[in-house]
């Protein structure tokens, strides 16, 4: 009976100690790209971005991660090309984002003591655009329709969701700096399906619509020209191109990612001695 009570305590724990469970903390940047970016890759208005990571080694090649990323991301006119800053838009937003990816190793880092590897996955993320006004009032851009979505006049606009999935995908590199520890540098990226992360995709709409349906203060987000010193306070022509439409908007992070393997975190793990790769120890016999 005294061997059944210990086995039924011990089991918990060793089944944890043969699996490779590993945990991971990522710390570094993030910045997108879209209609308020003149260039497709920049390290310009970066924000910092942190992520934790829960990965089960599937062997010694592949292995199933899942996370959860929080970072900031901003544009602005005022920092793009000439040609773009007679608009004035900017935007800010967090990202919340949440993933499930398959990643591949090219070597075995316990016995190369590196590893370049791939992963990509799907993922869940959510954000919520958002601009300040003339008096510093933060406005949130998606209710306004600044591009009339939800608007009768343009049925084949609809309300973007702020939540919605995207495409992760990327590599990196990762080094061992001890038995069970491991460190690295990963980039990111989000491929969306939805080009309103920076509430900016296609032509202006019609003004006194926006104005009626939302307000002033619409109108005046859709269109900041009139704010530069010299700028134009003419609200452009009905159709014009605001953004780019057929461009889809992106994000990606890249920093650092610092790796332990909890289950060799209480002295579970050996190094075998004829083929030198770390491997766990056999549950403890009761009788």
């Amino acid at each position: 009976m005294k061997k059944m009570v210990l086995l039924f305590f011990l089991f918990p724990s060793c089944l944890f100690a043969q699996q490779n469970i590993y945990v991971s903390l990522f710390a570094g940047l993030s910045n997108y790209q879209g209609d308020l970016r003149d260039k497709q890759f920049s390290f310009d208005q970066t924000q910092p971005a942190f992520g934790l990571n829960f990965t089960y080694g599937l062997g010694t090649h592949l292995a199933l991660r899942t996370g959860i990323n929080f970072s900031k991301i901003e544009g602005d006119d005022k920092k793009n090309v000439e040609s773009l800053r007679y608009r004035n838009l900017n935007f800010q937003t967090n990202i919340l984002e949440g993933n499930l990816l398959l990643e591949y190793d090219f070597s075995d880092i316990d016995t190369k003591g590196f590893t370049p590897y791939l992963f990509a996955g799907i993922g869940l993320f959510h954000f919520n655009p958002y601009s300040y006004d003339t008096l510093g009032n933060k406005i949130y851009l998606q209710p306004l329709s600044t591009e009339g979505e939800g608007l009768p006049q343009y049925p084949e606009r609809k309300i973007y969701p702020l939540t919605q999935w995207s495409i992760p995908f990327g590599g990196g590199i990762r080094f061992a700096i001890s038995e069970n520890w491991s460190l690295g540098y990963e980039f990111g990226f989000r491929k969306l399906f939805s080009d309103y992360l920076d509430d900016v995709s296609s032509t202006y709409v019609d003004p006194q619509a926006l104005a009626q349906a939302h307000g002033a203060i619409a109108v005046q987000m859709s269109y900041r020209g009139g704010e530069l010193p010299h700028g134009s306070s003419t609200y452009p022509a009905v159709g014009s191109m605001r953004g780019k439409a057929e461009n889809k908007d992106w994000y990606y992070f890249h920093g650092i990612i610092l790796t332990i393997h909890l289950s060799s975190g209480n002295g579970s793990t050996v190094m075998h001695e004829k083929s030198g790769k770390r491997g766990s120890l056999s549950c403890p016999r009761v009788w």
